[in-house]
């Protein structure tokens, strides 16, 4: 009697679990949960991505830095650097050397058309 008990208790407990799983897995296929699952996949791939971007970038611009310092070495070049100087823009170029804006010797004709004169 006690056998019967227990495999009759053991099957309820196996079919409890197994009913469980299988509708857990069935809410993780919903084209719902599909979509969230695929936009929290997206968004950590995003951040991954990005941090090794911006890993990327620093070690570029730490070894860019190192190799100017050594070609100022070799060359011989030891002025400190200013930093506004390098991040702001050059001034605009400007024609100062060209005068201002005339035709000198350029002799112009003016004919003067009327329409009316052919007729």
């Amino acid at each position: 009697m006690f056998r019967r008990t227990f495999w009759f208790t053991a099957g309820a407990a196996a079919g409890v679990w197994a009913t469980t799983k299988v509708n857990r897995k069935i809410r993780q296929l919903t084209p719902e949960s599909l979509a969230a699952q695929a936009a929290d996949k997206a968004v950590e791939a995003g951040h991954r991505l990005k941090d090794r971007a911006v890993g990327f970038a620093l070690d570029v611009r730490s070894n860019m830095l190192q190799r100017e310092a050594e070609l100022g070495d070799a060359l011989g070049l030891d002025a400190p650097v200013d930093p506004e100087r390098d991040q702001a823009l050059p001034a605009p170029r400007r024609r100062a050397a060209l005068g201002p804006h005339s035709t000198p010797n350029v002799t112009t004709y003016s004919l003067s058309y009327n329409r009316n004169e052919d007729h």
